[in-house]
C-alpha cells in the first residue's frame, strides 16, 4: 500500500531526512584514518554504560522523527532492530568496541528510509516481522530454559 503524503509534509520529511542523514554521518563515518571511516559511535562506546546507552538514544530519536513523518511501521522496526542489533552487540567488552568500527546501524537506516520515501519499499505493516521475531525469541528462551535444565542435570549428577 503506498502512502501519498501532502507537498508540505513531503517537505518536512525532506528536511528532517536531510537531519537524520547528517547526523546519522556523524555517528557512523565523520572521521577517516586512511580509507577507514568511523563516527562518534564507536568513539563513545569507549565510555562504559554511558557510551552505549548515549548511542542507542540518539539512534532511537532518528528513528522516532522519520516515524513521526510517515514512516511505515515496517520500516520503523527494521530500523529499530538495526539499532537493537547494534546496541547489543556494541554493548560486549573489547568484541563490541571493534564491532562499532565497523556497523553502521545509522547508515543502514538511513538507506531503508531513502528507499521508503523515495524508492516506495518496506512499506506496510510490520505484523510479519514481529511474528517472526516474536517465534524465534520464543524458542530462544525455550532452548536456553532446556540448556539450563540440563546444566542443572549433569551438575546434580557430579555432585552426588
Amino acid at each position: 500500500m503506498e502512502k501519498q503524503h501532502p507537498s508540505y509534509n513531503l517537505q518536512k520529511i525532506d528536511k528532517d531526512f536531510q537531519w537524520v542523514k547528517r547526523l546519522s554521518v556523524l555517528m557512523d563515518s565523520r572521521f577517516r584514518i586512511g580509507n577507514f571511516r568511523f563516527g562518534l559511535d564507536p568513539i563513545l562506546n569507549f565510555i562504559p554504560f554511558g557510551g552505549q546507552i548515549a548511542t542507542f538514544i540518539i539512534s532511537l530519536v532518528l528513528v522516532s522523527v522519520m516515524y513521526r513523518n510517515g514512516a511505515s511501521s515496517k520500516v520503523a522496526v527494521k530500523m529499530l532492530l538495526n539499532v537493537t542489533y547494534d546496541a547489543l552487540l556494541g554493548s560486549i567488552p573489547i568484541i563490541g568496541n571493534v564491532f562499532d568500527f565497523f556497523n553502521k546501524a545509522n547508515e543502514k537506516n538511513v538507506k531503508l528510509l531513502r528507499e521508503h520515501y523515495y524508492d516506495n519499499k518496506h512499506q506496510g505493516s510490520a505484523k510479519n516481522i514481529l511474528i517472526t521475531l516474536g517465534i524465534v525469541i520464543f524458542i530462544t528462551i525455550i532452548l536456553f530454559i532446556y540448556a539450563m535444565y540440563a546444566l542443572t542435570i549433569w551438575l546434580f549428577g557430579l555432585i552426588f
